[in-house]
């Protein structure tokens, strides 16, 4: 029987510094610190492996969760991904509010990018503390937009699977 999935629970990333990190998500992105979880021992696999792990209320029920793992090798990314590939994206009510966040983001000095137009949403870009590239974005679909694109996803996909190429059935996206 397949599971009955009803949200993602968390998701979790590994940070530098526990404390820095939820000092920049409170301030930066007004989440709210939810808790903290510290053990000497991984309670899945019973390894020594200390470490500090944090969960911030990332709005609507999810939870955004970060490690600090001071025994482990220093952190990094995969180096064969392009920066720009994995990121946190969140939502965000709307254009107004985006360029909102946009403002309040650069007052602390940070480099933001954007708004990018996908069609469906606007978005913005920037870092965390610890690398992590983060999006907002603002939803602006339409209904017939956003049916069409669920019609070609399975063309796609197959297109993708046997040449590739990126199929041209949802390039509209990008053109304007």
């Amino acid at each position: 029987m397949l599971p009955s999935l009803q949200k993602i629970h968390h998701v979790a990333y590994r940070c530098i510094n526990a404390k820095e990190t939820v000092e920049f998500y409170q301030k930066v992105l007004g989440m709210d610190f939810q808790l903290a979880i510290s053990e000497d021992y991984v309670p899945s696999t019973g390894e020594h492996d200390p470490y500090m792990h944090i969960f911030l209320d990332a709005g609507g029920g999810n939870v955004l969760a970060f490690f600090e793992l001071p025994k482990q090798p220093e952190m990094g990314f995969d180096p064969n991904s392009p920066k720009w590939v994995q990121h946190i994206a969140f939502a965000v009510k709307d254009y107004d509010a985006l360029m909102a966040a946009k403002a309040h983001i650069e007052s602390f000095g940070i480099e933001v990018i954007g708004p990018t137009n996908h069609t469906i949403f606007k978005s913005i870009y920037f870092f965390d503390p610890n690398g992590h590239r983060l999006e907002l974005a603002a939803d602006c679909a339409t209904p017939e937009q956003m049916a069409e694109l669920k019609r070609v996803a399975p063309i796609m996909i197959g297109e993708w699977n046997e040449t590739k190429k990126a199929p041209k059935h949802a390039a509209w996206l990008h053109e304007n």
